[in-house]
């Protein structure tokens, strides 16, 4: 019998500092569901995460026999199994909005982290500044509903926030003309549910 067949409750592996963990922590929280959360290096996946997922990043979303990665699926997953605080809009159209900009989120920004955390300095320096200008030119965006395109709080922000709350140590510092933006994280981070998936590590991100 696998791992996976033993367990009764769900079971989220996950690095304390990983951005894309991070995503899937925030839905857990917003969800209130109990799921048991073991935090791993993900630069040293364990055997009985590798006997689990073949691919050994994370995160990965046990649910009995069920085995989950890639934090999209986790978390859309996660919303369908546990409907309410719903995180997608009900109709197709607006649903597939989100997708779109959860998958701009990616190719447009998380894309640029390697370039910042392990590129040369030139590298670094030209993914801040993509990232910042982009977030100043959005500034009118955030500044028109109190979440990210929408009334209410979703998927994307799920994905926005935990890359604005690395800013400082990503080295991006957005001007005061962006002051919608920041605006717009603080209401995202006194949320309880976001305050509730962070670790340890990643609280010190801030108080760096």
């Amino acid at each position: 019998m696998g791992l996976a067949n033993r367990r009764s409750i769900m079971t989220l592996y996950s690095d304390s500092a990983d951005i894309y963990s991070h995503q899937v922590r925030i839905v857990v929280a917003e969800k209130g569901v109990s799921v048991d959360i073991k935090h791993v290096d993900m630069n040293q996946p364990s055997e009985e995460l590798l006997e689990l997922n073949p691919y050994g990043y994370l995160p990965t979303l046990i649910d009995r026999d069920l085995v989950l990665y890639h934090a999209p699926i986790i978390m859309e997953y996660l919303d369908e199994r546990f409907p309410h605080p719903p995180l997608l809009p009900v109709y197709p159209v607006a649903r597939a909005e989100c997708r779109r900009m959860m998958y701009r989120i990616e190719k447009d920004w998380y894309s640029k982290l390697n370039a910042i955390t392990n590129g040369t300095k030139e590298e670094a320096a030209t993914a801040r500044t993509i990232i910042k200008d982009s977030f100043t030119a959005l500034a009118p965006v955030f500044a028109s509903s109190p979440y990210f395109l929408s009334e209410e709080f979703t998927l994307v922000d799920c994905c926005l926030a935990p890359l604005i709350w690395r800013f400082g140590t990503l080295g991006i510092e957005l001007p005061k003309s962006a002051k919608t933006v920041l605006a717009y994280a603080e209401r995202v981070f006194d949320r309880d549910s976001f305050q509730a998936s962070l670790t340890d590590t990643e609280r010190e991100l801030r108080a760096a």
